[in-house]
């Protein structure tokens, strides 16, 4: 770990203008397992949600699946993995602790080419605190439903914000799941601040239409004070807006902000921009498993939008990513998708 960290530590310093992303939320190791269709709603859930789970429930699904992969994970940390595989330079805040999957987790990061400065949590506060653990059951419909034992992530504070880090990087992008717990509400606002006080952008993925329901006035909140750029899914933003329409819920966000990407699954993405709409095709690609395809869009988006590209590059860029990213286990991508998108 000392040595992952100084090399992080130089390349952060050799960089010197910074970085293109800075991504900010849970630090999660995945579990992906296959499973029957019946599963989710014969064990309590609902299907293509996520839902959060004390240590005991998740020792006990471990225990019930079939491990297909296990990885780094975690709504931001995939977005800036996909991004860094772009080409972007990218660094990630998150919390874990100092055990097994805490330093598999930091080896990871630093193999996908993120800088990762955070802390690991150490002695009794990393053993009462573990990695935090995400199993991911996908039916065969690719749909995916998230089971996600919080631990160390729920310590995530505003002194685990660094600010230089903040300052050094185009845009902040934030996920809705670090909402959960309160001190990771308070880490949030602290970095909005810190990088609208250094001239960057803020971004806030909704992540979950259940994440929005739990917090929805702090959602709104955000988005008309604090965020940039606001990415959503449509079950996301209808949940927002308490609306089963789409197009109502994108024209009570563009009131809100002036920026948002809007995505639709098969029907592609819409974004919006001072009233513009620009309407993005999706990617044909066979459904494996659809985890991380909100997370690899935004990426492509991101990757795109810090180097100068056009709004409906960006968006291409996307719906390339996510595609990518669907058509097989995992939220991270097989193929280097620098060279072959010619990036």
């Amino acid at each position: 770990m000392e040595n992952s960290g100084q090399a992080a530590e130089c390349r952060f310093d050799l960089l010197g203008i910074g970085f293109d992303l800075l991504g900010i939320g849970n630090a999660i190791v995945d579990v992906l397992a296959p499973v029957d269709a019946a599963f989710p709603q014969n064990n309590g859930m609902t299907p293509g949600s996520m839902m959060l789970i004390d240590a005991d429930r998740a020792k006990a699904l471990y225990g019930q699946i079939r491990r297909e992969k296990e990885m780094g994970g975690g709504s931001a940390a995939n977005t800036c993995v996909v991004a860094s595989n772009m080409g972007a330079r990218v660094a990630y805040l998150g919390k874990v602790a100092a055990d097994a999957p805490g330093q598999a987790f930091a080896a990871d990061m630093q193999a996908a080419g993120v800088y990762f400065p955070s802390s690991p949590l150490q002695g009794d506060a990393g053993e009462n605190h573990p990695t935090a653990r995400c199993i991911i059951l996908v039916t065969p419909d690719g749909q995916r439903t998230m089971n996600t034992y919080l631990g160390a992530c729920v310590t995530f504070s505003p002194e685990d914000v660094l600010a230089d880090v903040v300052r050094a990087s185009k845009v902040i992008y934030m996920e809705g799941y670090l909402f959960d717990p309160p001190d990771a509400q308070e880490a949030f606002r602290t970095a909005a601040r810190i990088a609208h006080e250094a001239g960057r952008k803020v971004a806030l993925s909704l992540s979950d239409r259940f994440c929005v329901d739990r917090h929805r006035h702090a959602f709104h909140e955000l988005v008309r004070g604090h965020i940039d750029i606001l990415f959503a899914n449509e079950d996301e933003i209808c949940a927002l807006y308490q609306t089963d329409d789409f197009d109502e819920a994108a024209r009570l966000v563009s009131a809100d902000t002036h920026f948002a990407v809007l995505t639709r699954s098969e029907r592609g993405s819409v974004i919006i921009q001072d009233q513009q709409r620009i309407v993005i095709d999706s990617v044909r690609t066979q459904v494996v498993d659809t985890t991380g395809a909100g997370d690899a869009y935004a990426a492509g988006f991101l990757a795109g939008w810090t180097s100068d590209r056009t709004l409906a590059e960006c968006g291409r860029l996307g719906s390339v990513a996510a595609s990518e990213v669907i058509s097989h286990y995992g939220a991270r991508p097989l193929m280097n998708m620098r060279q072959d998108m010619d990036f």
